[in-house]
């Protein structure tokens, strides 16, 4: 395995983390973060459009910079690469949105607190997504055969939601959702946006607070599939982070844009099982044949299209 051209640069890093932090604080504190509302598909087509944009703005600005430095053919291959990894970051993360649209339902959560929620499942998604790139990137550096591992983990998982795609979860027998009961106060009603209310002197936790919780774990339990699926396409931590980070940062408006129709596209997640056995195929035969990150993306465009088109034809009426 040839040793990979790394590109991130202290100041890239700093300007990518201030870029994100700047529009976090512009979402809390200008967009109508703090302001409990419904939003709207019209609202949630333009942020989404907006990140969309971001990432492809991103992606020039990314090819023009490393074109002037470090040549143009490792500019075209870093910038594939990072248009491969968001798409599949963008894919796999519609299947947040199921478990999202999940959870809201079981707990009768009204549309206008969803946003909040959202906002914070947002900002831990980063924190978390920060700390498990660092350290996958690390372990691929010093251990280049957990790629294999990684490889043979998304197999399984492609494989395993081949199976499980029709079957929804249980979340009365969530293991961190009965620990939470067990060990936190929690409130019989809900009190709006609020996580915490204080009741005769002493401080409860309300139904909100354990859906933030699962929003939290279940974004865990989604990155442990879609960091290691990137690795399969570059192990540039720089490129890994700012794929997965605009995926993230879009997640939210996604959410609000599927809500209403996530339905039509039931069979969306055959093609995210495709794209995880795919990609995971791609990691294990390395060793005998690299694929191209121009066939990569193709391919996984592919997979996912036709299972979008597949699914608005199957519902179609």
């Amino acid at each position: 395995m040839t040793a990979e051209v790394m590109i991130g640069s202290g100041w890239m890093w700093a300007g990518f983390i201030a870029f994100v932090l700047v529009m976090l604080v512009l979402d809390l504190f200008v967009f109508g973060g703090k302001t409990a509302h419904k939003v709207s598909v019209k609202e949630a087509a333009i942020w989404s459009l907006v990140w969309v944009s971001m990432a492809l703005v991103f992606a020039y600005g990314l090819w023009w910079h490393l074109s002037g430095t470090v040549g143009q053919e490792v500019a075209d291959r870093k910038t594939l690469e990072f248009l491969t990894g968001y798409l599949i970051e963008k894919s796999l993360s519609v299947d947040n949105v199921f478990i999202f649209l999940l959870i809201f339902s079981s707990f009768h959560v009204a549309a206008e607190y969803q946003r909040r929620v959202l906002i914070f499942g947002v900002l831990g998604a980063i924190v978390m997504r920060a700390v498990m790139i660092l350290a996958g990137a690390w372990l691929v550096r010093e251990f280049s055969w957990v790629l294999y591992i990684f490889g043979f983990f998304l197999v399984v998982t492609g494989m395993r939601m081949l199976v499980m795609a029709e079957k929804e979860p249980d979340l009365n027998k969530n293991p961190v959702l009965k620990f939470a009961r067990r060990h936190l106060r929690i409130s019989e009603e809900n009190h709006g946006e609020k996580f915490m209310v204080m009741k005769n002197g002493v401080r409860y936790f309300t139904p909100l607070f354990l859906v933030l919780i699962l929003i939290e774990v279940t974004d865990l339990v989604f990155a442990v599939d879609s960091i290691p699926a990137i690795f399969a396409i570059t192990t540039d931590p720089f490129i890994v982070f700012t794929s997965n980070i605009f995926a993230i940062m879009g997640l939210r408006a996604l959410y609000f844009l599927l809500a209403d129709i996530a339905d039509r596209f039931h069979l969306l997640k055959y093609g995210l099982a495709m794209v995880l056995t795919f990609i995971g195929s791609k990691m294990l035969i390395m060793p005998w044949y690299h694929v191209p990150v121009t066939a990569s993306l193709l391919i996984v465009a592919v997979l996912i299209g036709a299972s979008v088109v597949a699914s608005l034809l199957a519902t179609r009426k």
